[in-house]
C-alpha cells in the first residue's frame, strides 16, 4: 500500500517493511557486539515499541531479559509535554545493563524522564535504542545510542506507532500526507 487513511487523515508510504527489517537486523548485530560478555535487560516502552522490540530481539542471539514499561506523552498527532510515571517495572534493575527500547524519540522529554526514574535504582548502565529519531525536534539530554532511522519532524504511523490507536499493525511506516 502506498497510501492509507486512518480516521480523518491520509498517510503515504515513507519506509518499507523490507527497509525496516534490514535496519533492525543491523541494530541487533551492533548491540550484540557492543554488549559481548554482558547480560542485558531490554526495557521496552509500550505501546509503540512492541513491534520493534519483537523484531530486534528475534535478531539477537544471546541470553537476555526483557520487560515492558509504560509512560504516556502523546495525544492525537502531538506530544502533550507531560510524562506520566513509569508503570510495569516488576524486576530489579540494580547493577544491570539496561537498554531502553523506544519507538520514537522526538523532543526527548519521555526518554529523559524514563532515564531519571531508572537511574534511581542504580543500574550498571543505561542505553537507548530507538526505531525512529527526530533530531530537529530533540530538546532532551539523552541522545539515543542506537537509532534505526533519523527522520524529519513529521507525524508517522505504522510499525507500532499510531494515530489515535489506529495503524500500529502496519508493517511499513507511513507519514502524514501534505494537504494542498
Amino acid at each position: 500500500m502506498n497510501e492509507i487513511q486512518l480516521h480523518d487523515k491520509h498517510f503515504e508510504l515513507f519506509i518499507s517493511s523490507e527497509e525496516i527489517l534490514t535496519k533492525v537486523a543491523a541494530l541487533a548485530k551492533k548491540i550484540e557486539a557492543d554488549y559481548e560478555g554482558k547480560e542485558i535487560l531490554f526495557l521496552s516502552i509500550l505501546n509503540g515499541s512492541f513491534m520493534f522490540t519483537s523484531d530486534l530481539l528475534k535478531n539477537i542471539q544471546k541470553q537476555l531479559e526483557v520487560s515492558f514499561i509504560k509512560v504516556s506523552s502523546y495525544s492525537g498527532t502531538s506530544t502533550t509535554g507531560r510524562v506520566d510515571e513509569l508503570i510495569g517495572l516488576a524486576t530489579s534493575i540494580t547493577d544491570k545493563h539496561i537498554i531502553v527500547v523506544e519507538d520514537i524519540v522526538d523532543t526527548g522529554i519521555t526518554i529523559d524522564k524514563v532515564i531519571t526514574l531508572l537511574n534511581a535504582s542504580n543500574p550498571a548502565s543505561i542505553s537507548v535504542c530507538t526505531f525512529l529519531y527526530k533530531p530537529s525536534a530533540f530538546k532532551g539530554n539523552s541522545v539515543p545510542q542506537y537509532v534505526g532511522f533519523e527522520i524529519p519532524n513529521k507525524f508517522v504511523v505504522g510499525y507500532g506507532l499510531d494515530y489515535n490507536q489506529l495503524g500500529r499493525n502496519l508493517a511499513a511506516l507511513y507519514q502524514l500526507k501534505e494537504t494542498n
